[in-house]
């Protein structure tokens, strides 16, 4: 399989001691003990998951079921975008 370069929004939450990274447009995350750590992690499974979609002849289907689309022979991620919205909850005491 030709490697292509994919531009991929990540999300990087501090939790704890970790720093998640996650995806929407793959619904995947990973952690790391730093920013840097878990993006080296979720490049890593990026690759992983694509690999294991090739290898199982998936990559269509799981793709498009993520909201990917197909655009000549490229496939390109879903857009998403982020904002703050404030909203009104009631939280427990």
């Amino acid at each position: 399989m030709k490697p292509e370069k994919l531009q991929l929004t990540v999300n990087f939450i501090k939790h704890g001691r970790q720093v998640v990274a996650y995806s929407p447009a793959l619904d995947i995350s990973t952690v790391g003990k730093t920013e840097k750590k878990a993006k080296e992690r979720f490049e890593e499974l990026v690759d992983i998951f694509f690999e294991e979609i090739a290898e199982e002849g998936t990559t269509e289907q799981a793709l498009k079921e993520l909201g990917w689309r197909k655009v000549k022979k490229h496939w390109q991620p879903p857009a998403v975008s982020q904002e703050s919205v404030d909203v009104n909850v009631s939280m427990p005491a």
